[in-house]
């Protein structure tokens, strides 16, 4: 289980982020326009996902650091996140989405000019509307499709074969088939490379604990987490933390 105390620590935060928006009259881009913007990206049409962008960015950005370029940045990261999701519910291929996001993120953090980051962002889109156009042969059948959908929105729960097709009203064999069929690995496998990739974040940005993480992504133990990353990855999740969080600058880890 979440350490209580870092978790009470996180609501407490939560409530005084919520307070302090009422105070200053914040409201977040509502959901109907993001899911617009999440649309048409799927749909790769550009016109509208940059309007749909454009609508949004009309509203104060969230305060998300006291440092403005920072904040900026951190907002980037974040329409970076929606981009890659809404290309992959288009047709794009995941580890090629996730590839694509990597980049664009060290791109955000090279910049440091305002005008050149809110340019950045629609140029984000642009690259991957265009990634997806020329990866349409690479087209599930929309059952994998929504397995695949299914799994990135869920990656924090308990993810079953026998979970996921019930919840997809398919039956769990020909689920399993379909998916190794198309994607050349099984369901199972695919759930565990995506935890294991989601959970590097954990690892480089939480105060998390590596049981912590486990049970986060309800992986059954900490050994068991610790041996299926090394099997992916190559390193255990503290040789990793360790590696990735070493400042090549500096010579010293990050903090």
């Amino acid at each position: 289980m979440m350490d209580p105390k870092l978790q009470k620590k996180i609501i407490s935060q939560f409530y005084k982020a919520r307070l302090v928006n009422k105070e200053n009259e914040y409201v977040h881009p509502s959901y109907q326009l993001e899911k617009k913007l999440v649309t048409a990206i799927q749909l790769g049409n550009e016109v509208e996902a940059i309007y749909a962008l454009e609508e949004i960015n009309q509203q104060e950005r969230a305060k998300l650091s006291t440092n403005t370029i920072r904040s900026l940045k951190n907002s980037l990261i974040c329409s970076c996140t929606i981009f890659t999701r809404a290309a992959i519910q288009g047709g794009l291929h995941p580890e090629n989405a996730y590839n694509l996001s990597d980049v664009l993120i060290q791109e955000i953090e090279n910049l440091h000019d305002e005008k050149m980051l809110v340019q950045f962002e629609q140029n984000m889109i642009y690259t991957f509307i265009n990634t997806l156009k020329k990866e349409q042969i690479l087209n599930y059948t929309s059952i994998v499709k929504k397995a695949i959908s299914y799994i990135h929105e869920g990656i924090l729960q308990e993810l079953s074969l026998e979970k996921i097709a019930a919840d997809l009203f398919v039956n769990p064999s020909y689920l399993s088939n379909i998916f190794k069929k198309e994607t050349t690995v099984t369901l199972t496998e695919y759930v565990n490379r995506k935890k294991i990739e989601e959970s590097k974040y954990f690892l480089l940005h939480s105060e998390l604990s590596i049981s912590d993480i486990s049970n986060l992504f309800h992986f059954c133990n900490q050994s068991y987490y610790t041996s299926l990353f090394k099997k992916i990855t190559g390193l255990t999740p503290k040789k990793y933390k360790e590696l990735e969080g070493w400042d090549r600058g500096t010579g010293s880890l990050s903090q």
